[in-house]
């Protein structure tokens, strides 16, 4: 019985867009899991402590990251849909 022939789309390729993708991904998690760059008070921003800014700051960073990632993989599959259509 012959294997059904796989479309270009349909196969998962790394790229140079997925890579970056994945560290923008990747950022968020290696920098809250290295406690000792943060596990400190000093500096104070407006009296609160390095250690809880730094992580507030992360949420922001991280939506900023995720977003990132989520309109350059959106875009090359796109950009590969449209190619495969031609």
């Amino acid at each position: 019985m012959p294997e059904p022939a796989e479309s270009p789309t349909s196969r998962q390729v790394v790229t140079p867009t997925r890579v970056v993708a994945g560290l923008c991904l990747i950022a968020p998690f290696v920098a809250m899991l290295w406690v000792s760059s943060y596990a400190r008070i000093e500096p104070t921003l407006i009296g609160i402590p390095f250690f809880y800014w730094y992580q507030m700051l992360w949420v922001l960073i991280s939506t900023a990251l995720t977003m990132i990632a989520y309109k350059l993989v959106q875009r090359e599959q796109r950009a590969r849909k449209d190619g495969a259509v031609k």
